[in-house]
């Protein structure tokens, strides 16, 4: 990395920022440079000589107005201040998004102010008149969104700079030597920052953590956690607190349940799952309906209000699942032990046990802690293999065990009536508007050391999909036994879909021919036939996530508006406290309601819900830079390979290319392509050639090969070698 010859400068007093704070917040008031120096608590000659001379710098740039001699107020009053929050769509592109306005704003570089992205900003409006873009300047940083960024430290001799990766962050950090720390040259680092003096280029920081060379698997994996404020380890004395919980089943508390240990109950899970947080019991009542339970690992027993086991739980909110390791909400000691509903041992729990028809209706329902014995422990492999054959023969290739097994008449017997019962459950939900997204998932086949061997796609089977309706089931009922008793609740809610995005997605997938009819007015309708048209093409993933994106975001929220996307009234999260705060929350308030509890502070666990959605956002970004970092890594081994791919994105500046037998995507820059000179026509969505008159378009297949792997950006290049039908040079 080159020498910077650029020096910090020095930090000088400017009260510009805090003068227009003052006058904004009192907009009618008329202040003299004494009452802001009381205001600021500065009554030295320096700093009153200081503010006056602001004052008339930002009356000459018509900030302020001087509305008789020596008194100042805000331009404009607050007619044309607002408060909103800061979009970087690019390192130097920004946009002010306020609800009070209309249109989003533009807001030029020169104009940020410091205002770094997703910051809660005052923002002076301009050129507000018909026919003209409005535009405007950051006058406040209210709140920063975030003060702790990752980068890559370059030291100089008496400071350092630290640059970022990420693409939103248009300025590097500034270090004084005496905040490094241990960082060494070129080392993988999280900063915080500290401060940003008004006449300084870069924000200043303090190193707060060293995380490892760049490139190193657990640097970068560190680094995606630390970019999004994730944790990666527990403090020790939160494993100590958690190590001395008593996690033993005794007769006293087994008292206070409803016993259902002598009941058939068995878990399905992922091959690989380390903790089970949720089991199914089956029973055949003497007048032919089914008692079916869904049992919770009771977490909620173990986790305390008020410790700090329950204080650490709910910061992280949820566990975070990257391609290589897990990171838990809970210590292992209740997450893979205690809390985890393992086969032959007595566990606690909080189930959910109803009585269904032939036909798969409810016909009762029951609510309560329980405790369950689980008597089988399937992969989701071995359970499809059950209800695919009817054989009660598991083979050694199917088995989790690596060898063949006999399973009870009884276990078959109830898998193929739950499989049976959960058809019926899903043919309702879909006959009921419920919207099917079976997007496929990337996986990985890691070696020892972590190292990505191979793709695969986990698809979603009929065992997926009988473990699913249960646990919506469960979620539904304990939503609607509360929310009709008008009681505070947590629900899990989904709007309505975006219609400006539905017909931006509509412009795009007729791209690959396809179309959503809207004609008869149902969209969820016309969703699933589109989901149904492109199931299995090589297309498939690209309109999955364009699907998904045009769909409103499930949160989590005291106001219930139902959950669109399930087509259900009432839904919330009860089935997975292990992994899940939420649903700890849950837990604990329909017990509360159960124990005849008057209905809880509404706007406390609406804070609370805001957090969870919150921090369910970090973890599913941080999931999501994991699978690209782990593509990159698997490309950089594939760099002299052609691969068949789609191009799924067209931009002015290249083209995205998804390779169609690994979901790996990268960019085609437009200088890389080489057969002709082109460019971007945004109303075919195309790269048109200048001579040829060819089109690079959306949809198009094409072979290319990998041009560069960039770990750290997590970024794939391409070269363009051909398109498909092309010969071979």
């Amino acid at each position: 990395m080159g020498k910077r010859l650029r020096k910090p400068i020095k930090k000088e007093k400017d009260f510009s920022e805090k003068i227009i704070k003052i006058l904004s917040q009192n907009a009618n008031k008329a202040f003299n440079f004494k009452q802001i120096g009381s205001k600021l608590e500065l009554d030295d000659t320096e700093s009153r000589n200081q503010i006056i001379k602001d004052l008339k710098i930002l009356a000459s740039q018509n900030k302020i107005i001087e509305s008789e001699p020596g008194k100042y107020l805000i331009k404009a009053a607050s007619q044309d201040y607002y408060e909103g929050k800061i979009d970087m769509t690019g390192r130097k592109t920004a946009f002010f998004v306020c609800p009070d306005l209309d249109d989003d704003v533009f807001i030029p570089t020169a104009n940020l102010n410091r205002a770094l992205d997703k910051d809660i900003v005052k923002v002076y409006v301009y050129n507000r008149r018909k026919g003209k873009r409005p535009e405007g300047e950051v006058i406040e940083v209210v709140e920063r969104h975030k003060t702790d960024f990752v980068g890559v430290i370059d030291i100089q001799k008496n400071f350092a700079f630290v640059s970022t990766a990420n693409p939103k962050m248009y300025t590097d950090i500034f270090i004084p030597k005496d905040k490094l720390g241990e960082a060494e040259q070129g080392d993988v680092v999280l900063v915080h920052i500290e401060d940003w003096p008004k006449r300084a280029d870069s924000p200043f920081g303090t190193v707060t953590k060293v995380l490892g060379k760049p490139g190193e698997h657990d640097t970068e994996i560190h680094a995606i956690l630390a970019e999004y404020g994730l944790p990666s380890e527990f403090p020790i004395e939160v494993e100590t607190f958690a190590q001395k919980i008593d996690t033993s089943i005794t007769a006293a508390e087994i008292a206070n349940r409803r016993d259902m240990r002598d009941t058939l109950t068995f878990t399905i899970d992922p091959k690989d799952a380390k903790d089970f947080d949720d089991a199914l019991s089956f029973k055949k009542l003497e007048n032919g309906n089914y008692e079916i339970g869904i049992h919770i690992a009771d977490v909620s027993y173990y986790l305390e209000e008020g410790t700090i086991l329950d204080d650490e739980a709910y910061q992280r909110a949820t566990s975070v699942y990257l391609v290589d390791r897990v990171v838990p909400m809970l210590p292992e000691v209740l997450s893979n032990f205690a809390c985890s509903l393992r086969p032959q041992e007595e566990k606690y729990t909080f189930s959910a046990v109803f009585e269904i028809s032939e036909k798969a209706e409810v016909l009762n329902q029951w609510f309560g802690r329980t405790v369950i014995f689980s008597d089988q422990r399937f992969a989701y492999e071995e359970a499809q293999y059950i209800i695919e054959t009817k054989d009660d023969t598991i083979p050694e290739e199917t088995s989790i065990t690596g060898s063949s097994y006999k399973v009870s008449p009884e276990i078959v017997a109830a898998t193929l009536k739950l499989d049976e019962l959960a058809k019926i459950l899903r043919r309702k939900r879909m006959n009921d508007g419920a919207i099917s997204f079976d997007k496929v998932e990337v996986k990985f086949n890691l070696s020892e050391e972590g190292e990505p061997e191979g793709v695969y796609f986990k698809v979603s089977k009929d065992a997926n999909h009988l473990i699913e309706e249960f646990m919506l089931l469960a979620n539904r009922k304990v939503a609607e036994f509360i929310g009709k008793q008008k009681k505070t609740f947590i629900y899990r809610i989904h709007d309505e879909p975006n219609e400006d995005k539905l017909f931006a997605m509509q412009a795009l997938i007729s791209k690959f021919g396809y179309k959503i009819d809207f004609s008869q007015g149902d969209v969820s309708k016309a969703l699933n036939q589109l989901m149904a048209d492109v199931n299995g093409t090589k297309e498939q993933n690209l309109i999955d996530t364009l699907a998904i994106r045009s769909m409103s975001k499930a949160k989590y929220s005291t106001d219930n508006i139902g959950h669109y996307g399930l087509a259900f009234d009432y839904y919330s999260h009860f089935t997975s406290p292990i992994r899940r705060y939420p649903d700890v929350m849950v837990h604990r308030l329909l017990q509360h309601y159960l124990d005849g509890g008057k209905s809880v502070d509404e706007e406390l666990y609406e804070t609370k819900c805001l957090h969870s959605s919150t921090m369910e956002g970090l973890a599913t970004n941080a999931e999501r830079d994991s699978i690209k970092y782990m593509q990159v890594k698997y490309m950089q081994d594939h760099q002299d390979q052609e691969f068949l791919g789609v191009i799924s994105g067209v931009t002015e500046w290249g083209i995205f290319v998804e390779i169609i037998e690994n979901k790996c995507e990268g960019m085609v820059r437009i200088r890389d392509i080489k057969d002709d000179y082109y460019t971007f026509d945004e109303k075919q969505y195309a790269l048109v050639g200048a001579t040829s008159h060819q089109l690079l378009q959306l949809g198009d297949e094409i072979y290319v090969k990998v041009k560069n792997a960039d770990l750290v950006k997590k970024q794939l290049d391409f070269n363009f070698l051909r398109r498909v039908n092309e010969p071979i040079n």
